[in-house]
């Protein structure tokens, strides 16, 4: 959850976050500093409880603030996931804990390091699983002070042999606790949703037919989840007519149904390599909803007229019924606008609107750089894995025109429909992005200023622009992919809120997620929105009926959105470990992402990250430099940092752990540098014996952040993956 400040300067409460050497820190709100707390002052909180905790020392001089945990406020650990081992002995048992190994049936592990410190004993009140099944479990007893390393609990549910396949990333699903299943009536509801429309009858209810405009869907090859279609033609007076048509869900999803209601405990469909958990099932994904060709459709459509300078002048904004006459991929299109004979051939009677498309996004991004919208470039990973779930190649996704195009139009209706309704003053649901602002923003300003590129900003009245234009003075230069990475990190999350209070990353002043209905549930919101208003009026009963429910739902979707991306983060890195677990010393170029006091994190150009340890760097005896974020060699002053380009061999992987280790294969290749650092101080204090820890700690956060920052300028989500993915 997010923490909020207690009453009390002195105290907080957040999310503990454990570390495998028995410490922690306590996780606050973002501008807050995290909170060490030492191994004597944990009081047994264990991995994500949230926890009360009061300040013993406040963070002075770049060291970090200690604190105390003075209450567990939840258990995070309610329900676990490992593997269970059969029989259980004295030796699994505390000493003097006056346990009788015969009122168990056995254990649980752990893969999660900081989980591993703990004794998990399986009593006989749940299932009784065979040796080697992965497990769910639910804890009935927590560590105590005489037993603080015991948890007790009942097996619930077995998911599978450990060694089945895809049985490893269902083990991920089930710990973050995404519902995978349907309860029986939600599926049957769903079932029972014919899946064809009665034309007459919607245009009963006033929906304006546009079946007869040549609409098109662009999607990955593998979607099956089709929910928008697009159509663009020029206008008389040079203006050009963007028609974004997205699937009317709401219309097959009512209010205070099963249906609904598992929508809403999902808040979004996941996304996890080989497979999608979807927010809906098939039947209206796939099905109904779906806006598969020659197929009649019901849809929420906005119309824009857009000028020259990229400006929307009229839109309308309404139920309509649609069909799609051509099914394209991002690669067709992509083809056609590079001027392939062949695919435009194929696609004759579109390819001159596709050529129109073409020239409206170039339009539309120009008038995003023109205010000022961050375009981060960002390579996003697809991993091949074989009939059993093993990885076999990892490779980096193209996005070209086609992608960006599709991207530029969801951005036009998304915009277009938040503005129209805050010009409404109604309350509606909006996709928000605060303004960067806290420490991390001027420890970047510093670490810009450090390697040479200073802004010419005020850190404390930031603007797209300010960052943008940091990204321009730094393009085709080494260091513009460290930048990135470091500007990144300064951000905060975008997340959905009834605040209208503008989109950052896209420099947009108004902006919700109206372009997805099938697999967000924040866009079935808007959807639903659109026609209560459009039924009941904007006045005080009909405003009245909905104001309430807005805050909670943007804060229950937020967090099921940051669930779906540890989900995926989480996948990711361990099909990543398993994949490099048969590259074991392979040699492979790749780049610092983080330079940080114990080692290097380092990417490959497949989006792959492993750890050079700093205890692999026998070449010199490396000091870590804060403020440029680097290790420097204190004899022979060679530089590594964030950016810098490097040769590794892969010395390590553990698909467990989800860890890889590299070693750096040419260190004598660094640049030197004329930088000299003093030598480090005696370590005397928790301050210096964890700095290392804590900068560790940051990076994972970092890590698991940049995905969602990523998230927050793409904006839009139209992007795919194997299996589908928006």
């Amino acid at each position: 959850m997010s923490a909020t400040q207690f009453a009390s300067e002195n105290f907080i409460n957040g999310t503990f976050v454990a570390n495998p050497k028995g410490f922690g820190f306590v996780k606050t709100d973002e501008g807050q500093d995290d909170l060490f707390i030492g191994h004597s002052n944990t009081n047994l909180a264990m991995q994500s409880d949230e926890v009360l905790a009061s300040i013993i020392h406040p963070g002075k001089d770049g060291r970090v603030p200690e604190g105390k945990i003075e209450k567990i406020l939840s258990h995070a650990n309610q329900e676990v996931v490992g593997i269970f081992r059969s029989g259980v002995n004295e030796n699994d048992l505390p000493n003097r804990s006056n346990l009788n190994p015969n009122d168990y049936i056995g254990t649980i592990t752990f893969n999660d390091e900081k989980l591993q410190e703990y004794k998990y004993l399986v009593d006989k009140k749940g299932l009784q699983p065979q040796d080697r099944d992965s497990v769910t479990a639910t804890t009935s007893q927590f560590p105590t002070s005489d037993r603080p390393n015991l948890l007790i609990g009942s097996v619930t549910n077995v998911i599978g042999r450990s060694d089945a396949p895809g049985v490893d990333i269902l083990e991920i699903v089930y710990s973050l606790k995404i519902p995978s299943n349907y309860p029986e009536d939600a599926a049957q509801q769903a079932k029972n949703i014919p899946q064809t429309i009665d034309v007459k009858a919607a245009e009963a209810e006033g929906r304006p037919d546009f079946r007869d405009q040549p609409l098109i869907t662009i999607d990955g090859a593998d979607t099956k989840d089709i929910d928008d279609a697009v159509v663009v033609w020029k206008l008389p007076n040079g203006n050009y007519h963007l028609g974004v048509h997205i699937a009317d869900v709401s219309n097959y999803v009512p209010l205070k149904t099963s249906l609904d209601a598992e929508a809403y405990k999902r808040g979004t469909s996941v996304y996890l390599t080989d497979r999608v958990i979807p927010m809906l099932p098939t039947e209206i994904s796939n099905g109904i909803a779906s806006l598969n060709p020659n197929e009649d459709r019901l849809a929420m459509s906005c119309e824009m007229e857009i000028n020259q300078e990229g400006q929307v002048v009229k839109h309308k904004i309404q139920p309509s019924i649609i069909r799609s006459h051509a099914r394209m991929t991002y690669d067709s299109i992509n083809k056609i606008l590079d001027g392939d004979q062949a695919e435009t051939a194929k696609y004759a009677d579109l390819s001159e609107m596709i050529h129109q498309m073409g020239d409206l996004h170039k339009i539309l991004a120009a008038m995003r750089k023109k205010r000022g919208a961050i375009e981060f470039e960002t390579d996003e990973a697809e991993i091949i894995v074989d009939a059993k779930g093993h990885p076999t190649d990892v490779l980096v996704r193209d996005r070209g025109i086609g992608e960006r195009m599709i991207e530029s139009f969801m951005l036009a209706a998304n915009e277009t429909v938040a503005e129209h309704f805050d010009h409404l003053h109604v309350p509606f649901l909006y996709r928000v992005h605060e303004v960067p602002e806290g420490d991390k923003v001027v420890n970047f300003f510093e670490f810009m200023r450090a390697i040479g590129h200073p802004i010419k900003a005020d850190p404390k009245n930031l603007r797209p622009k300010d960052f943008q234009a940091a990204l321009d003075a730094v393009a085709g230069l080494p260091e513009e992919m460290m930048i990135q990475t470091m500007m990144l990190r300064a951000t905060k999350q975008a997340h959905y809120s009834p605040q209208p209070i503008g989109h950052f990353g896209i420099a947009a002043k108004f902006y919700t997620h109206f372009t997805s209905p099938i697999r967000r549930y924040p866009d079935l919101v808007v959807h639903r929105l659109i026609k209560h208003y459009a039924k009941f009026g904007t006045g005080p009963s009909s405003t009245d009926a909905v104001r309430g429910k807005l805050p909670q739902i943007g804060i229950d979707t937020s967090e099921r959105e940051r669930r779906a991306v540890d989900a995926e983060r989480a996948t990711n890195d361990m099909k990543f470990a398993e994949y490099m677990e048969d590259h074991i010393g392979d040699i492979y170029d790749g780049v610092v992402n983080s330079a940080l006091k114990f080692g290097l994190f380092i990417s490959l150009p497949n989006t792959i990250e492993g750890l050079a340890h700093i205890s692999t760097m026998k070449d010199d005896i490396y000091q870590y430099d804060e403020t440029r974020q680097a290790l420097i060699g204190r004899t022979k002053h060679r530089i590594f940092a964030i950016g810098q380009k490097v040769k590794v061999r892969v010395i390590n992987a553990n698909k467990e752990t989800r860890k890889i280790d590299f070693e750096l294969i040419d260190p004598q290749s660094a640049p030197v540098t004329k930088i000299r650092l003093a030598a480090e101080p005696e370590r005397h204090s928790f301050h210096h014996d964890h700095n290392g820890d804590h900068h560790n700690h940051q990076h994972q956060e970092n890590r698991q952040n940049n995905r969602h920052q990523k998230g927050a300028y793409k904006s839009t989500g139209k992007y795919r993956l194997r299996g589908g993915r928006r």
